[in-house]
């Protein structure tokens, strides 16, 4: 079994229960943050020391309060992390239930496992850890990927904040300055409309409501 697991989660109440998983578990060394920052600066430290971490276990959605944070979420952690621990393994624990997303990150992110945040969450965290640690991936059984992903395989985090600001209600002509405003590239109003115009012709729609409208059905919003 994993000898040294991370887990970042901002709710006590959470963070007390994956713990008791992971003490059931008769994992050694546990440490657990509530910022994302924190997580990443123990995850370097352990590297610095040698003593690197196996698993990192997190949420994807952090709540801001009055401490600033360089990563906001989860995923912007995940991707740290990885880039300076590739042989990290990734378990999401997150009350996300869109299928769109959760498939993201497992091809994107390249995730080991996806917790559901729900009843019997303990029982489903540790099937994960046990499967994740005999290289397998898991998700929980409440949830089931699309069989044929095609409709979420080729959205990409970028697609995913085009569409969430398009949801938002935001125009999408005005759409580039927020990109620049969040340092998003491509950024530009023609790549933009040239990415638009690619999702509704894989959906096979007309307007930018009825994408909204399908990717919303489909899970990926």
């Amino acid at each position: 079994m994993f000898s040294k697991i991370l887990i970042a989660e901002d709710h006590e109440s959470s963070n007390f229960s994956v713990q008791k998983v992971l003490k059931d578990l008769k994992i050694p060394s546990v440490d657990h943050v509530y910022y994302c920052d924190d997580a990443f600066s123990y995850l370097k430290k352990s590297l610095e020391t040698d003593s690197p971490y196996e698993v990192l276990l997190t949420d994807l959605s952090f709540e801001e309060d009055h401490r600033k944070q360089l990563l906001k979420n989860g995923r912007e952690l995940i991707k740290c992390c990885r880039d300076l621990h590739p042989e990290l393994k990734v378990i999401v624990f997150s009350g996300e239930h869109r299928l769109g997303i959760i498939d993201l990150l497992f091809n994107e992110l390249e995730i080991n496992a996806f917790v559901r945040k729900a009843r019997s969450d303990s029982k489903e965290l540790k099937k994960a850890v046990e499967a994740v640690y005999n290289n397998e991936t898991y998700i929980s059984h409440d949830l089931k990927l699309p069989v044929k992903s095609i409709n979420t395989l080729e959205f990409t985090n970028y697609d995913i904040v085009l569409l969430q600001l398009l949801s938002d209600g935001i125009l999408q002509k005005n759409i580039p300055q927020i990109l620049q405003e969040r340092d998003i590239h491509p950024n530009s109003l023609s790549s933009v409309e040239k990415r638009m115009n690619a999702m509704k012709l894989a959906l096979t729609v007309k307007n930018n409501e009825q994408l909204i409208a399908q990717c919303k059905d489909l899970g990926i919003i």
